[in-house]
């Protein structure tokens, strides 16, 4: 998949080199909309999301418990690919340090949105692995907020970092556990809806954390398309951005009035695109690929 991801706001503006320094970003309302600014000035996220893992390597992997000169050369490598492209921003999830989160910022210019993943994929409560995790229960509670308030505290004076985010369309892991999205359950009412009202509460509980220790960066959660969206709505109001992972093909369709109209809050594509695989030719498509991704460009900028 190509995940591209980009933050819809008002004006596009270019990355101002602030070196050495922990910079202000906010969101700023007015009559013609949000946008979000770094120390005043507009910025368009035009973003990638960004891993490393070598040839036969898997999800596994460690890059940043490498020694520090493999990963400056690997670093050196991928984000100067990534400035030809424009990229002003990666989205990376815990791991990295933030001694890395500065120096890709100070030599090239590219910001790192931080994504914990917020219990996505498990978690080890107590020693047991758990791997669809319990919103509600008040171990886990415990555990997530003391892992958001770690991280905050970890990167409260880091420059080069944009933004905070949580978890990486949780919604879809409330039915079962792993990263399958295929034959979503809507789940309308009953234990998944229970379970989304307890998960994006205490998404909400984790925004006011991290807001109380780092008061300069925004803070996102990642949903899946607009599954619920009345819940985040409704439990979720301390969030400052809704990003979500949405592949709805040639078109959003009414992706953005619906963020407008029934949530109010800036929209961030975290994931959106096609393949470059046709799998009903069995065989490598990119012109078909770059239909989609030029058609989701357009209307991104048009609703910016």
């Amino acid at each position: 998949m190509n995940k591209n991801f980009i933050l819809t706001f008002l004006l596009l503006a270019v990355v101002f080199q602030l070196h050495g320094q922990n910079q202000k970003v906010e969101l700023v309302s007015n009559a013609s909309g949000q946008t979000l600014t770094v120390d005043g000035q507009p910025f368009m996220i035009n973003g990638m999301n960004w891993d490393y893992v070598p040839i036969g390597a898997n999800y596994s992997y460690d890059f940043w418990s490498q020694p520090d000169d493999f990963i400056k050369e690997a670093l050196d490598a991928e984000m100067s690919l990534l400035q030809n492209m424009n990229v002003n921003t990666i989205r990376v999830y815990s791991g990295i340090q933030p001694k890395w989160v500065t120096y890709i910022y100070e030599n090239y210019g590219i910001y790192t949105l931080l994504n914990h993943s917020f219990g996505r994929y498990g978690l080890t409560i107590d020693g047991v692995w758990v791997p669809n995790t319990e919103y509600s229960d008040p171990k886990t509670k415990r555990f997530l907020l003391n892992e958001v308030k770690k991280l905050a505290n970890e990167f409260k004076d880091t420059p080069g970092l944009l933004m905070f985010m949580l978890g990486n369309e949780n919604n879809y892991g409330l039915s079962w556990g792993g990263a399958e999205t295929e034959d979503v359950p809507i789940g309308t009412d009953g234990t998944i809806k229970k379970r989304a009202r307890a998960m994006y509460s205490l998404m909400n509980e984790a925004v006011l954390e991290i807001k109380s220790i780092v008061s300069n960066k925004p803070v996102a959660i990642c949903n899946g398309d607009l599954l619920f969206l009345e819940l985040v709505a409704e439990h979720a109001p301390d969030i400052d951005v809704y990003a979500t992972n949405m592949y709805r093909g040639v078109s959003f369709t009414d992706a953005f009035e619906r963020v407008k109209n029934e949530l109010g809050k800036p929209l961030m594509f975290s994931e959106f695109g096609s393949d470059a695989f046709n799998a009903i030719a069995m065989q490598e498509d990119q012109k078909m690929q770059a239909y989609y991704m030029v058609n989701n460009w357009k209307e991104i900028y048009e609703n910016a």
